[in-house]
């Protein structure tokens, strides 16, 4: 029997789902009635317009759910009821507040760049929830304020085929989401579509690719290198290995990376798919790196048993160390990966932070047998 082929139908985030069903309830608040479908402002910009169920509404509460569809690449959260009750506050005026309820996981670790003890709601779907409900509310917001709590019936259940526990998210899911798309990442189609366009790009004469792990790094480099022509920038999801052999086999001499502290990290460490569920961060080698330019045993102790990447740098950053900790994990980047390919390309890695800003630039000249 012949294996069914993957599409390549995108889906939507959980933080997409959530800021729709939070409209549709605001619009609930506003008229009297909750609507069945409702149009939602993703953070792309774009448009999209989601079914909503189980809508009802009195004067002072709301209450919608938006299900999730993942697409093509389905998770353990396909088809999750996303779930927002708003509820007035009277006299509180302009104010609105997001809350996480059953099924949203409980931050119990630094290193998410989330309040510990508050809910695992991330700050890009956060702003979008909030934007889509101003968007609506406008009149009600003159004279009262917001509080919408979110929720996923399931979530608990959900959360145990994540990674969530390890990251100190207790408890449910998170509410996730830079874009509000979800790219069928783990597809043939989507892999396919790394050696094409590399394949572009030497097609092209460009001796150059800029290779990033997302739609986040690929709009930091964009700004980072205008003189680049846009067929030199690849985002290669976590298929790393792919693109590599991609890059040899086309003749390809320069290699940007452009990524994050996570991300890095899983290359710095060997990993040639850099997909979360895969391997661990190896937050060991993080402590090494750390202890190299000159952070207490202490620190690197508690890098060493922490969770997450973005951690580390939390505690670089704390002791000043920033700059110096990513200068070293660049260089440990190019090390693997010139050791995985000793010649053909060089290879330079820029960083950034979650909000784009360049946190460093680490170049490394051309790679001999």
């Amino acid at each position: 029997m012949q294996k069914k082929k993957k599409g390549t139908r995108k889906g939507f985030t959980t933080g997409a789902c959530s800021a729709a069903a939070a409209r549709a309830a605001a619009l609930g608040l506003l008229t009297g009635e909750v609507p069945p479908d409702v149009e939602c402002q993703l953070p792309n910009r774009q448009r999209v317009r989601f079914a909503v169920s189980d809508g009802y509404c009195d004067q002072n509460h709301a209450h919608a759910v938006v299900i999730k569809d993942a697409g093509d690449d389905p998770d353990c959260t396909d088809k999750a009821p996303l779930t927002a009750d708003i509820n007035r506050l009277p006299g509180q005026a302009e104010e609105i507040i997001i809350k996480g309820g059953q099924g949203i996981g409980t931050v119990t670790q630094r290193g998410l760049g989330l309040e510990v003890g508050g809910p695992a709601i991330n700050g890009t779907p956060r702003k979008n929830i909030e934007e889509n409900v101003r968007l609506v509310a406008g009149p009600l917001l003159e004279h009262d304020g917001l509080e919408i709590t979110l929720s996923v019936p399931g979530g608990e259940e959900m959360a145990k085929k994540t990674l969530n526990a390890r990251l100190g998210i207790i408890g449910g899911i998170s509410i996730l989401g830079t874009t509000g798309i979800v790219h069928p990442y783990s597809t043939a189609a989507f892999r396919d579509s790394v050696i094409q366009g590399i394949q572009v790009a030497a097609n092209q004469g460009q001796d150059t690719v800029v290779l990033t792990t997302g739609g986040r790094t690929e709009k930091f480099v964009i700004k980072e290198l205008p003189e680049l022509a846009p067929a030199c920038f690849v985002q290669m999801g976590d298929f790393l290995k792919y693109a590599l052999d991609t890059v040899i086999k086309e003749g390809i001499t320069h290699v940007i990376i452009g990524g994050m502290v996570g991300k890095l990290t899983k290359m710095a460490q060997g990993e040639t798919i850099t997909h979360a569920g895969r391997n661990a961060v190896n937050t060991g080698l993080l402590a090494e790196l750390a202890a190299g330019i000159g952070a207490s045993e202490s620190i690197c102790k508690d890098i060493r048993e922490a969770e997450t990447a973005r951690y580390a740098s939390e505690r670089m950053e704390e002791i000043g160390l920033l700059g110096e900790f990513y200068q070293v994990l660049g260089n440990k980047v190019i090390e693997t990966l010139s050791r995985r390919y000793p010649s053909g390309f060089d290879i330079k890695v820029l960083i950034c932070d979650f909000d784009g800003n360049k946190l460093g630039e680490i170049t490394q000249g051309e790679l001999h047998d």
